[in-house]
């Protein structure tokens, strides 16, 4: 069973009153054990790809089919999705003032497991294991008792979807340019915590400007995006020479 197939989707976007394709006839499968990277120059569609997955509003999806773990996602809402077992981590994080990151880690655990037909972890062992995820990726206990991004810097915000990620345990990640802003050390942190959370089970679907990450998460496969649509598919040698010739030679 595939985590992720994609087949044939094409997507509308509507901008200044008017719409416009933005991915167009794309096609993409992810197995379980693997790690997808996804790149590409500016506008060819790749955050649109990360959102239209997730289910976020603002897009039309005019043909085709996103199956997640076999099941059909056109229709769902993101909450369903992301009960189903997708992450998506966020180019930009939002700030939810008031709300402390232990609290909404809890909220959303429970509502996973839920759907799961899964006991909630108790607050002891939940808390337990939260703190030791943060002390691994660097962030200090009094982080936990933070408002959600709320005052937190660029790096701090990476680091704590790379933290939502490693708690809720998804079957799909699909991480939206998790390395921009980052310096090489936090770069390294993030790049650890997704090779911590990648295993035979699950997938990781990586959409990055730069092969910089790819150095420390090492994909499966390197894929393309341009006008909305895959255009060319390799290993890890693709970036690289994705970084040294540009995008013009494939186009």
């Amino acid at each position: 069973m595939s985590l992720l197939s994609i087949d044939n989707l094409s997507v509308n976007v509507e901008t200044s009153g008017e719409e416009r394709t933005v991915l167009n006839g794309l096609k993409l499968q992810i197995n379980p054990g693997e790690v997808h990277a996804i790149m590409g120059p500016n506008g060819s569609g790749k955050s649109t790809l990360a959102h239209v997955v997730a289910r976020k509003p603002g897009y039309s999806i005019q043909s085709g089919m996103i199956l997640l773990k076999n099941q059909p996602i056109n229709e769902m809402e993101p909450e369903e999705v992301a009960q189903l077992g997708l992450f998506l981590g966020f180019q930009y994080p939002v700030e939810i003032p008031g709300v402390s990151n232990m609290e909404f880690l809890k909220a959303s655990s429970d509502s996973v497991n839920k759907a799961r037909s899964k006991e909630p972890e108790s607050t002891t062992d939940f808390m337990k294991r939260v703190r030791s995820i943060a002390s691994s990726l660097d962030l200090d206990q009094e982080f936990l008792k933070r408002g959600v991004n709320e005052g937190f810097s660029g790096g701090e915000k990476k680091r704590n979807e790379i933290l939502q990620m490693l708690v809720l345990k998804p079957d799909l990640a699909v991480l939206d340019e998790t390395d921009s802003g980052l310096d090489i050390d936090a770069l390294k942190t993030v790049s650890n915590g997704v090779n911590a959370f990648r295993d035979s089970s699950n997938g990781v679907l990586l959409i990055t400007h730069y092969q910089r990450l790819l150095d420390y998460v090492v994909p499966d496969f390197v894929h393309v995006l341009s006008e909305g649509k895959i255009i060319q598919s390799g290993d890890k040698s693709l970036a690289l020479e994705l970084e040294s010739k540009g995008y013009a030679w494939l186009t």
